[in-house]
């Protein structure tokens, strides 16, 4: 245990979603005093009803469009649908999550002189003309199309953090996360894997949109996590933008395979028309996190995360396991 002059008072927004709730298992085991702010729209309080009892971690309900009055070192900005079903669901209120919750955020870190980190996404490259993306591509994106809410929206907090950080020296950390996986993800998210994993657990079809040859880099949420408070505890020269996945590039085809033979299921492939705007080209080049985090490396491979991730919705929709609880 950390002493008390070690202990840091670190704010976690979004910190009852999939992410979050495992930044928040983390942080106070290495120590700290955790205050999870979440409006649950699609973070869940079972993700963190094992922490409640823990004195060093505090939950609070509010959304991060309005202003935050609260006493912090650290600011980790998770807040944010990261899924296509729940940022398309309300695609206004995706982008003042950005926007304002990034504006509201970073207010409190100039006012606190607290540091700050903003989990930013690999959807900033749009559907790249280069790969694998590096930091300095500027992107392809739409910026009026479906999935503009979300890819602008974390677009524009990029802008609002690096000008805060000229104008007003604020100390600032941009993590750009590729596709991340891993149990606590949500059984209705939409996103690939736990698309495929739930058809794959019930015995229906697997549905892959477009012909399967559109790739993916997956990376296990435990490895993510490591690489995220790593990026925090760097020097202040560092701000990034850094990715932050895993460089092994997958087809969906392949991913489609891997949970079929992984579960054991009958399920068979069948294809649906490729959304707009869907990328087809994801992953991300290291050169940069290999760098400045240290030996950071992604160390989990897709199978054996793939296996825990398994285990997860089994037990959730076999009833063994309340919704969003905590797991490995």
């Amino acid at each position: 245990m950390k002493t008390y002059s070690l202990r840091k008072r670190i704010l976690i927004t979004g910190g009852a979603g999939f992410l979050g709730s495992h930044l928040c298992e983390r942080l106070l085991d290495q120590g700290h005093d955790v205050l999870c702010v979440d409006n649950y729209f699609t973070g869940t309080k079972a993700n963190i009803a094992h922490l409640l009892p823990n004195p060093h971690f505090e939950l609070m309900r509010h959304d991060v469009t309005f202003p935050l009055y609260v006493e912090v070192d650290e600011i980790y900005n998770l807040a944010c649908p990261a899924s296509p079903v729940h940022y398309q669901f309300d695609p206004v209120q995706t982008t003042k999550t950005s926007v304002h919750g990034a504006i509201n955020m970073l207010g409190l870190a100039k006012r606190v002189k607290a540091k700050i980190l903003q989990a930013s996404t690999s959807e900033v490259y749009g559907d790249p003309k280069i790969h694998p993306q590096t930091e300095d591509y500027w992107g392809h994106v739409n910026p009026i199309g479906l999935r503009s809410c979300y890819d602008e929206g974390k677009r524009c907090a990029e802008t609002l953090f690096f000008d805060y950080h000229r104008q007003h020296q604020l100390r600032i950390k941009v993590a750009r996360i590729f596709n991340t996986y891993g149990p606590r993800m949500h059984p209705n998210d939409g996103r690939v894997v736990s698309n495929f994993i739930v058809q794959a657990l019930k015995g229906e079809n697997i549905t892959i949109y477009g012909d399967g040859s559109q790739t993916r880099s997956f990376c296990y949420r435990d490895d993510l996590i490591e690489a995220m408070i790593r990026l925090m505890n760097t020097g202040d020269d560092f701000t990034g933008p850094v990715n932050i996945g895993n460089p092994g590039e997958f087809t969906m085809l392949e991913l489609a395979q891997k949970v079929i033979a992984l579960t054991g299921s009958s399920s068979q492939v069948v294809h649906g028309p490729l959304p707009s705007d869907d990328p087809m080209q994801r992953k991300p080049d290291l050169t940069l996190a290999r760098k400045h985090l240290g030996a950071w490396e992604p160390s989990t491979q897709l199978d054996d995360g793939l296996r825990k991730t398994i285990e997860y919705f089994d037990a959730l929709l076999s009833g063994r396991l309340a919704s969003g609880g905590a797991t490995v």
